[in-house]
């Protein structure tokens, strides 16, 4: 009688294994197995893991096996079961693969289909046709829509992590508790005798270094001794943790009557104003989005202030970026003035206090969770909902969803939400980051997030002009990387551009993403279907760069450029200057955050910059998902291409004060997970 060889993997995360019935069942194009007994209480297979083999004999040759049914049936309490793969080994002596990479949880059977890829028009017999669409009805019911906010992205729908599909939670949901990280960072930092000190203010800068962890020769120790310097200030808006707002202006604007009178001992060309725009030396940063937006008024004994300033920047003789011009309000007038280089120090120095102040604010909420955390968890959603497991999309794109959905739910239940600790340290706290996203919703096109279109847009592209610009050159180099690889991937499963029309999954993704993500808004750019192969590259590209680059390039320098705490203040508990000639040191120390504040924002940007335990970082695909030889092929170029990348970055980097590696491939997690 033909027998099968049964190869089960198990995976090596806690409580992994299962001491519960296993059942197992084939299903070939000749007929079907009988249900096989794999596991039951006190055999001790499938144990964290482990691979346990087997041998299935059945009557009659099953012909080529399309299925393979497991089961699970409770003993005694519930026993979870990650099932990583499965392989079998036929009467012929081929082998195949049926990848799996889920939970198995209660008493439940799931039904695995062979590794090869396959796209809607390969399948050929009702069999697969009916276990494709039975799939995916399966995870519409599981991954559903919900607004948190009006006007937000739609997000999952559940109230906590544990009301969560099991295969997307995290493995162990201590370890992404934000109270205990943010408790355990501060205890970690020294600075946990501080959290409870709101109202108590620090007696001068120095006595920030009672709270400042000093690690020789790091970014945030330089930080700590240049914060105050032009260039320093400047250098931020490039290669800082929110590289991603200036741009070159083109002309002044009307609401920053700035004239060359004001600013001609910071301009070295002999030039005027005018002139110097028009050569393209002059930069803007402009914080329109945080006119209007409620301060924090979670705490009465504190009123906190927030700013919308306007920031005029130059670049010098030296290809230094630096201020020049600094108006804190958006409406020009007598209580507003522009604050200047030639100002007394004091003055100036609040002013620049002020715009790392309010880029801290657009970082948190605009740069980092709109456009990294939320628009993720829109491409996340989608993918379960309209891509089967066998859809060549789904194993391309399943690693760049690792735990996204996970971490943007704890973070609504425990960071986001109404009393949330971001109340605790931030002026946007208590509503205000609310109102910011939705402002922000109208600048979150498809453009936007094509990183090389973005920056040619905002008149960044030029290395000549701007050659210290590392986020423009490091981001560009990983975008081609990526999308050279999935170029590789689409040409092996999309022969033409007509089979990508015809592919109904992926219009269906695409159009998930444009209706719920983006709420069907006409001016995001996002399509509403993909017609060429050619688009699909760059629209595949801009969801795994945005996961995983993007991210990455604003997420994980937050202790780097924000542990000092007057470089990034979370707050300011006095309101920003109308006149010029009054600031004192103690004023700016009375406006930064106080002891608890400090304490707290200290916690979290070192909580934040943590790479997760076992992170899994670009080209890294331990999950075999794909199991054809081509695929395999693609990955391996695009690892040495990532190497190569990673291998220029180190170069360059050496013996700089300076490095920036926030987009260096082997520091560019495949996800959003933290």
């Amino acid at each position: 009688m033909p027998s099968y060889t049964v190869t089960v993997a198990t995976g090596s995360q806690w409580f992994a294994g299962t001491d519960d019935y296993v059942y197992l069942s084939l299903e070939g194009t000749a007929g079907c197995s009988e249900r096989h007994l794999l596991d039951k209480p006190f055999y001790n297979d499938f144990e964290r893991g482990a691979v346990d083999s087997y041998d299935v004999t059945v009557e009659e040759d099953l012909g080529e096996i399309q299925l393979i049914k497991i089961e699970k049936r409770k003993y005694w309490y519930q026993d979870d079961w990650y099932l990583k793969h499965i392989s079998v080994k036929t009467p012929m002596g081929d082998y195949l693969e049926f990848p799996c990479y889920r939970w198995i949880t209660d008493d439940k059977e799931i039904v695995l289909r062979d590794g090869r890829a396959k796209l809607p028009r390969d399948d050929k017999t009702q069999i697969l046709k009916q276990h494709r669409r039975k799939e995916l009805e399966t995870r519409q019911k599981l991954y559903r829509w919900k607004e948190w906010h009006p006007g937000f992205p739609l997000s999952i729908d559940a109230h906590s992590h544990s009301d969560l599909p099991r295969d997307i939670q995290f493995d162990n949901e201590k370890g992404i508790d934000f109270i205990l990280n943010y408790s355990k960072a501060m205890e970690n930092l020294y600075v946990n005798r501080f959290m409870h000190m709101f109202q108590s203010s620090w007696s001068d800068f120095a006595d920030f270094e009672r709270i400042f962890v000093r690690i020789s020769n790091t970014i945030s120790e330089y930080v700590m001794q240049h914060w105050k310097e032009d260039f320093m200030f400047g250098y931020q808006f490039l290669n800082g943790c929110n590289p991603v707002l200036i741009r070159r202006c083109t002309e002044i604007p009307k609401k920053l009557p700035v004239t060359t009178d004001m600013v001609e001992c910071s301009l070295e060309r002999n030039l005027t104003l005018e002139e110097e725009v028009k050569q393209g030396n002059i930069f803007i940063v402009d914080y329109e989005l945080l006119d209007g937006v409620d301060a924090n008024k979670t705490d009465p004994c504190t009123i906190q202030y927030l700013a919308a300033p306007i920031c005029l920047l130059y670049k010098n003789l030296e290809n230094k970026i630096v201020p020049i011009a600094i108006q804190l309000g958006q409406n020009p007038g007598p209580d507003n003035p522009i604050f200047l280089p030639s100002d007394a120090t004091y003055d100036w120095l609040l002013a620049k206090i002020w715009v790392r102040s309010s880029d801290f604010h657009v970082h948190q909420t605009v740069t980092h969770l709109l456009r990294t955390h939320l628009v993720s968890e829109v491409f996340s959603i989608a993918m379960f909902r309209q891509l089967p497991a066998v859809h060549p999309l789904f194993k391309l794109l399943v690693p760049h969803m690792r735990f996204t959905i996970a971490i943007n739910t704890k973070a609504r239940e425990q960071l986001i939400c109404e009393c949330g600790l971001f109340d605790k340290a931030n002026a946007t706290g208590g509503g205000g980051h609310v109102q910011m996203v939705q402002k922000a919703m109208k600048d979150l096109t498809y453009s936007s997030l094509c990183f090389p279109e973005e920056i040619k847009a905002k008149g960044m592209d030029s290395k000549e002009d701007i050659p210290y610009y590392y986020y423009r050159d490091d981001g560009i180099k990983v975008w081609e990387a990526v999308k050279s690889f999935v170029e590789d991937v689409i040409h092996i499963y999309y022969e033409s551009d007509e089979v990508v029309c015809e592919d109904v999954e992926l219009q269906a993704f695409v159009k998930d993403i444009y209706v719920y993500g983006m709420r069907g808004v006409k001016t995001s750019g996002f399509p509403k279907v993909i017609r060429t192969r050619e688009k699909l590259a760059e629209y595949l590209t801009v969801i795994i760069f945005t996961t995983s680059a993007q991210h990455a390039a604003v997420n994980f320098g937050q202790y780097d450029w924000c542990s000092w705490i007057p470089n990034a203040p979370p707050t300011m508990r006095q309101p920003p200057p109308t006149e010029k000639g009054t600031v004192t040191i103690e004023q700016i120390v009375e406006t930064l955050p106080d002891r608890g504040r400090s304490c707290w924002h200290l916690g979290a940007v070192w909580a934040l910059s943590q790479f997760q335990d076992n992170e899994l970082f670009l080209g890294m695909y331990p999950d075999e998902h794909f199991v054809e030889k081509p695929v395999k092929e693609a990955m391996e170029k695009f690892r040495k291409n990532l190497d190569e990348i990673v291998s220029a970055i180190t170069e360059r980097n050496k013996n700089k004060k300076l490095p920036y590696y926030y987009l260096s491939p082997d520091r560019i997690p495949n996800s959003v997970a933290v």
